[in-house]
């Protein structure tokens, strides 16, 4: 098995309370079931349930300072909606805030009116209003929620405008505990303020870095217990607006269960290590010591290492008897046994755009001159609202692009309705796992492999928002 390279319920007693509330258990949004595919003379809809963007404070720095003005999703600091596969969504979203908003699902196979994408497949939502979201998740697994409007991202998701979405298997592996751990950072002052947006010299380069990183909205590490021989599931999502990181497991024993929302034959990440940039996902699976005591560490490859997590098994350890070896998910059978190549329609593109880094002054920043609404292009093009697609495909048909990364930095892109095998780059051969979200090193290509299967204007793009701002997205048509 290669290593990638972008490259249930709680059992009683298992996890404590405390850290119940800030994983999974963060916000319980209770979709109705599916009843657009109820029979006739059922009840109509419910009324769809409501979550609000606006303004709130969040603790990012020790006391004495302030707590920060930040924007969020309802009253959660991390907010995750959990249903089970073929149960539907109808989310109102009220936007609180004063500026435009739409709400991407990042990874879902969705219809294309409910993509999110404000400027493209929605008018955004104003200030003062609201758009119901109405979906049933065609796959299981663990999605994130990101603010999405073409020219306005980098904003509403720098103040905390992000979630998850977890679509449960109908026959999820039995674990002890299953949380979702959203990574964000925050770009702060000294006082603890946010920053100001918009920076030129931010979008041109690496993105709005953020200066303070929390996890599911709490200050790292966050300290998870559990009881010993434990078994977790572990959702981890990065939602940050530009930070791709390396996380490593120190003194854990994970195994990566599904890449980006999708099963994979379980494997050992090589040197306990994961790439992970923003818009990815791992579900992990892993079981804590049969001993009490500290059981391991998630830490970001930051500096010197940076812990997000801490475990720590504590209590009566859990029966072991007849429990079996961790195992894989079972395989997503809405999704094609193979893709056919070799009739596929073939696009190459090329990342151009943004400054080059000064190799001899590691951080100096390098001042841009060109249009600040244009930065970046895809084959020459910096995405608009109102572009024609770069290509158009009959629905069922295969494409294979060729991305060639000409910048100066690893870029991350996500494609939008879809997922993708990544091609091996010698031959037609693919990586084991199935993805929405790929990273590309500077002056480096990928190729990637999808069925075309979800009618309608789909994007392929940025997942540094700053870059998506900037003209770095472009679409294609599915007939």
């Amino acid at each position: 098995m290669r290593n990638p390279d972008p490259t249930a319920q709680p059992a009683p007693g298992s996890f404590s309370r405390r850290d119940l509330l800030a994983g999974s258990a963060a916000l319980a949004l209770m979709p109705r079931t599916a009843a657009a595919q109820a029979p006739a003379g059922k009840a109509p809809p419910s009324e769809p349930k409501s979550i609000k963007a606006a303004p709130a404070t969040l603790r990012l720095k020790p006391e004495p300072a302030p707590e920060t003005a930040v924007w969020r999703l309802g009253e959660a600091e991390a907010p995750i909606l959990r249903v089970k596969l073929g149960e539907a969504i109808r989310l109102r979203v009220e936007n609180g805030t004063d500026k435009p908003l739409s709400l991407h699902w990042h990874g879902v196979r969705i219809v294309n009116a409910m993509d999110g994408v404000g400027g493209v497949t929605q008018e955004p939502i104003k200030p003062g209003a609201s758009f119901t979201y109405d979906f049933t998740p065609p796959d299981a697994g663990s999605f994130l929620i990101r603010a999405l409007v073409v020219g306005g991202s980098s904003e509403p998701s720098g103040r905390g405008i992000a979630g998850m979405l977890i679509v449960d298997e109908p026959s999820p592996p039995p674990v002890d505990a299953d949380l979702a751990l959203l990574v964000q950072d925050w770009r702060l002052d000294e006082a603890g303020a946010l920053q100001p947006f918009g920076q030129v010299a931010f979008a041109a380069a690496a993105g709005r870095l953020g200066s303070v990183v929390t996890l599911n909205g709490r200050p790292i590490p966050l300290a998870l217990d559990a009881r010993p021989g434990s078994r977790l599931r572990l959702r981890l999502a990065n939602a940050c607006n530009a930070r791709s990181l390396r996380i490593r497991f120190d003194g854990l024993k994970a195994y990566v269960a599904a890449v980006d929302g999708q099963p994979t034959d379980t494997f050992e990440p090589l040197k306990a290590t994961l790439p992970f940039a923003p818009g990815t996902r791992y579900d992990l699976l892993l079981d804590l010591p049969a001993q009490a005591g500290p059981a391991g560490t998630i830490t970001a490859l930051v500096g010197q290492g940076l812990p997000l997590a801490t475990l720590t098994a504590v209590g009566e350890p859990v029966a072991q008897s007849g429990r079996a070896a961790i195992g894989s998910i079972p395989e997503n059978k809405r999704l094609p046994a193979e893709i056919r190549l070799q009739s596929a329609l073939r696009r190459e593109l090329v990342l151009t755009g943004g400054v080059r880094p000064d190799k001899a002054k590691p951080g100096a920043e390098t001042p841009y001159s060109g249009d600040p609404a244009k930065i970046w292009q895809i084959n020459g093009a910096s995405g608009t609202a109102g572009a024609a697609p770069l290509f158009s495909v009959k629905r069922g048909g295969v494409v294979v692009l060729s991305i060639r990364n000409d910048t100066g930095f690893i870029q991350s892109l996500h494609l939008h309705g879809h997922v993708f095998r990544l091609l091996h780059q010698l031959d037609d051969g693919w990586e084991p796992y199935w993805l929405d979200t790929v990273q590309i090193p500077e002056g480096k290509s990928a190729q990637i492999a999808f069925v075309a299967d979800n009618p309608g204007r789909w994007l392929l793009s940025a997942t540094v928002l700053e870059r998506f701002d900037t003209g770095l997205w472009t679409s294609f048509e599915v007939s």
